[in-house]
């Protein structure tokens, strides 16, 4: 069974998802991919795992890197979570980018090469964001391209999180977003 529960966030509403097992889903309200992977038969109740999530958020929206983790289920590929799995190892308030990761995830396999468009995928489909980073990931030029629950959000988490935003910039309109 899977259980919801509603966060208001300095930056508008969350939609927080938990099974038995750990946080399957952490949407803003609105984002692309919105509780897609949400399964209709869910219920509305506050379980444990969900008020360890909203402890976190907590935590997060005050500026602090969170010394806990609440229980995580991601749902999705093998790809993808591997994907994910790398995404938990970016530092809290610094960056990286969809090439980095590719070469990461290119070398853990043995191969030469990985695609970083694939990459870019996976990281796009991140149903837990803020928890597993996907705001950290940006274009190898320093593109702030490619976050789900918008843009401006993006530049907002990772503000708050005093990353280094000097080599950064929004893309042009119609550029990725």
């Amino acid at each position: 069974m899977m259980y919801t529960m509603h966060y208001n966030s300095p930056l508008g509403g969350i939609l927080l998802a938990a099974d038995e097992t750990g946080l399957t889903g952490l949407w803003f309200d609105g984002a692309t991919y919105f509780a897609d992977t949400l399964d209709p038969l869910h219920k509305e109740q506050a379980t444990p795992i969900l008020l360890d999530a909203k402890r976190w958020l907590d935590c997060y929206f005050r500026g602090q890197n969170p010394d806990f983790m609440p229980p995580l289920h991601p749902i999705g590929s093998p790809f993808r979570q591997e994907v994910w799995a790398l995404l938990r190892q970016i530092p809290y308030g610094q960056t990286t980018s969809y090439g980095v990761l590719a070469r990461q995830l290119a070398e853990q396999r043995g191969l030469a090469h990985m695609s970083a468009q694939a990459v870019g995928g996976a990281v796009g489909h991140n149903a837990i964001s803020i928890i597993i980073p996907c705001h950290r990931v940006v274009g190898s030029n320093g593109s702030l391209t490619g976050y789900a629950g918008g843009i401006e959000r993006k530049i907002e988490l990772l503000t708050l999180e005093k990353a280094c935003m000097d080599s950064l910039f929004v893309p042009a309109k119609g550029a990725a977003l």
